[in-house]
């Protein structure tokens, strides 16, 4: 027995859409997990090489690891938001299979996730820096605090800057399929 099941995938709504919001959804996560873990590495070193001379001042010197680990919350709600909106095809078995996802909204789901993730990569990066050298400067001389907070916090906004602009980019309308 054999079975003919029809597809109605076409131009606009091609098979292979939902990989590109998939691979979307994992840029998101794996670069902003990878800035995440870059300023948190760094930021400890530094925190570590500090802590030697002034322990007293660890648990004020954790904040740079804790704004690095906002950066990979910002890759995995974006992740979370561009998955659920990729929808498989409609049907299957006996019925006709119709596609339901276009390849306008794969392509901008893509781009959303390699917006956020590369942009968390760049702050996690900054963030790791600056965390760094900072809390090193601040054991040496405590008036420096204020100005690395500072400096970390517009780090962190380029992250912000990014999920700002990938949960835009991700929310855009990708129309509906065809029939063929």
């Amino acid at each position: 027995m054999t079975m003919l099941v029809t597809e109605n995938f076409g131009e606009a709504c091609p098979a292979s859409a939902p990989f590109f919001g998939y691979m979307g959804a994992a840029a998101a996560l794996i670069f902003a997990n990878l800035g995440a873990a870059y300023g948190t590495a760094k930021s400890g070193v530094g925190i570590c090489s500090m802590g030697v001379m002034h322990p007293g001042l660890i648990m004020k010197s954790i904040i740079p690891v804790v704004m690095a680990g906002v950066i990979g919350i910002y890759g995995f709600i974006i992740a979370v938001v561009v998955g659920t909106k990729i929808k498989e095809p409609s049907g299957g078995g006996q019925a006709e299979v119709t596609p339901q996802y276009t390849l306008f909204a794969a392509f901008g789901h893509l781009g959303a996730g390699l917006t956020g993730g590369l942009s968390g990569l760049a702050a996690g990066m900054a963030i790791g820096i600056v965390g760094d050298a900072g809390v090193r400067a601040t054991a040496q001389q405590p008036k420096l605090f204020v100005g690395m907070i500072l400096i970390l916090i517009f780090a962190e906004a380029l992250g912000l800057y990014g999920l700002i602009v990938a949960l835009i980019m991700s929310s855009s309308g990708g129309g509906t399929c065809p029939s063929v």
